[in-house]
């Protein structure tokens, strides 16, 4: 499990919230509450540690992502991503199948393809 908290300052939250007011097809995404609940910031912040520090495991981290430049949050997201799924070590599973015996019957219906042309 992986998961990931993407933090932005309050300063870019303000940012966010004029961009989407000056821009008519995100306008849909800002309300009043916005600027309540931004009233709340530090009460936030405090749970938001309190629940990252309890729910934090050795298993199931939590990263923290810096996300005022969506570049940045975009890259340390996806590279997370990528090196645990090679840690994994994935593999294919084997045939449950006798492949030679099916390559006999792509020949066979390739064949009877190829007559029918």
């Amino acid at each position: 499990i992986l998961k990931f908290f993407l933090y932005i300052s309050k300063d870019e939250q303000l940012k966010r919230f004029k961009a989407r007011l000056d821009d008519p097809a995100h306008q849909w995404k800002i309300s009043a509450s916005d600027y309540s609940e931004r009233k709340k910031w530090d009460d936030y912040i405090k749970a938001f540690e309190a629940a990252l520090s309890r729910c934090s495991t050795e298993h199931a981290p939590w990263f923290i992502i810096p996300s005022n430049h969506k570049w940045f949050r975009n890259l340390a997201v996806s590279s997370i991503i990528a090196d645990t799924l090679d840690n994994l070590n994935l593999k294919l599973p084997k045939p449950t199948v006798d492949i030679d015996e099916i390559r006999k019957l792509y020949q066979q219906a390739k064949d009877e393809e190829d007559k029918g042309h």
